[in-house]
């Protein structure tokens, strides 16, 4: 019993292989995102955005930008992949309340303006009626950058 059994799960095996090559059907090849890289910062991978006077930090991951302020509620929005041209970056997006929010990155070195610490990064942020200039980078360089 234990033959026939194993018999029928490898002539099973088999005839997909075979139906495969037979349709000249090969499997899907996996997707591997590209790097998209402007200032030395992968934008296909998360980046932090910062500014001071006001205080405010966008992350951007996974398609989501959320823009956190003290006292502030966050906001968050849905971006497509960055549109590239050069040496900038543009996402573009709607926050959840409807507002369309322009994050734009430029490779230029960048000072928060409180620190000694650059960025490869310059940043503008455009949310409805509001402007907000900052610096970017990826979370790990910041986190690995000495705190002034």
């Amino acid at each position: 019993m234990r033959l026939v059994l194993t018999s029928l799960i490898l002539m099973a095996a088999l005839g997909g292989c075979s139906k495969a090559s037979e349709t000249g059907a090969e499997p899907a090849p996996e997707t591997v995102t590209a790097p998209v890289v402007i200032g030395g910062v992968d934008l296909t991978r998360p980046v932090r955005v910062l500014g001071t006077e006001p205080f405010w930090a966008i992350d951007i991951a996974d398609q989501d930008l959320v823009l956190t302020r003290p006292d502030v509620p966050a906001v968050t929005a849905s971006v497509a992949s960055p549109i590239v041209t050069g040496t900038t970056a543009v996402y573009t997006g709607t926050t959840d309340s409807g507002q369309t929010v322009v994050l734009t990155l430029i490779a230029t070195e960048c000072s928060d303006g409180m620190s000694d610490r650059l960025y490869p990064l310059t940043a503008r942020v455009e949310l409805g009626e509001e402007t907000l200039n900052g610096c970017g980078t990826t979370p790990e360089a910041l986190a690995q950058a000495p705190a002034v």
